[in-house]
């Protein structure tokens, strides 16, 4: 019962999540006059202040010190701090120039490059169908590439960042707000190391952009930290296939703010090249939805030969029982005239019934 209701408030953190992300380019095109470094910076440096109050306010901060005990799961932080860092900068920079549409793509593919992972680092095995997905995926950057004029490297490399973030974050095993913590401590002196720079050598725009500019810097941290912490709560209590399902929300809602709010272009070569992408996700989710039922019903199936074979031991049990004799009951010694003759006079002495009662 347990597992269920975590399946469903993660399956509610995780819709909430790439709900927000999916929208989120109509709060960084507010930005896009201001260099994408200085608001990625921003975004670092408010995050961590942001972390701090949800902190107090719940009053987590028990898992600090085992953090601090163990190197390997700090280092493990730092790699997600680098991946989602360079994840959250190539994002900022493609809306501020444009190029919000190959940015949906590259987190339409990465179920794909996530596959990808399994194979090549977690010596995985696929299934026909999943290759035929990563088969058509790999059609369909090819005729991207033909459209574009070139490799479509943004694409590839948001989904590379944010596969390596979720891969990562399954090892850390921390809680939402917890590793939101952790990573925007890493995030922190280096951000704002770059923001003083900024400020000394006058080309930051935190003060000369005025007060509602620097609101939206500010604001930056809670931006960041409610669908990062919906995500991490959600990557904690879901499968990695449930993971890849709700992945496709955010750049859905991407695609649609491209083509009709920012008016991207989009000629035939690269709707071909979508639609690839599209069919490709389409053979990746009939997969995992089979491959989910199937093995649901081989457990139950299991379940039921296994409580068969209880059943069955145990009136085996009783049967035996029921069929084995009763131990039979030694009779006992019979005493022998001699013995009763050769019986002490103490013994004699104390038994009544060989000395009645002499009348009164």
């Amino acid at each position: 019962m347990g597992s269920r209701s975590d399946e469903r408030t993660g399956l509610l953190y995780g819709f909430a999540a790439y709900g927000l992300w999916g929208i989120l380019p109509l709060y960084w095109h507010l930005l896009e006059s201001t260099n994408p470094a200085e608001v990625l910076a921003h975004r670092m440096v408010w995050s961590l202040p942001t972390a701090l109050v949800l902190l107090a306010v719940l009053r987590r901060w028990a898992w600090i010190r085992p953090l601090l005990r163990q190197p390997k799961r700090l280092g493990l932080v730092a790699v997600a701090a680098t991946a989602i860092s360079m994840n959250w900068g190539l994002f900022i920079w493609s809306v501020s120039v444009g190029r919000v549409l190959e940015s949906s793509l590259g987190y339409f593919i990465n179920p794909l490059v996530s596959i990808a992972f399994g194979v090549l680092l977690l010596r995985e095995r696929l299934r026909p169908a999943q290759w035929a997905a990563v088969g058509i995926g790999t059609v369909a950057v090819a005729v991207l590439s033909i459209g574009y004029g070139q490799v479509p490297w943004l694409s590839i490399a948001l989904a590379l960042c944010f596969a390596t973030y979720g891969l990562v974050k399954k090892r850390i095993l921390l809680d939402g707000v917890d590793s939101f913590s952790a990573e925007t401590a890493v995030q922190f002196v280096p951000a704002m190391g770059f923001l003083l720079y900024l400020g000394a050598t006058g080309e930051g725009s935190f003060v000369s952009g005025g007060p509602g500019h620097a609101l939206l810097l500010a604001v930056s941290g809670l931006v960041t930290a409610v669908p990062l912490i919906f995500f991490g709560s959600a990557a904690v209590r879901l499968p990695l296939s449930t993971i890849g399902l709700l992945q496709y929300v955010a750049p859905a809602l991407m695609f649609i703010l491209g083509l009709l709010v920012f008016h991207e272009e989009m000629p035939p070569e690269r709707w071909a090249g979508f639609v690839l992408v599209w069919i490709a996700l389409c053979v990746l989710t009939w997969d995992a939805l089979r491959t989910r039922r199937r093995a649901r019903e081989e457990l139950r199936r299991a379940a039921a030969r296994a409580e068969e074979s209880a059943t069955a031991a145990t009136r085996g049990r009783a049967t035996a029982a029921a069929s084995s004799p009763a131990p039979a009951s030694s009779p006992a010694p019979s005493s022998s005239p001699a013995s009763s003759t050769a019986a002490s006079p103490a013994s004699a002495e104390a038994s009544p019934s060989s000395h009645p009662c002499p009348k009164q």
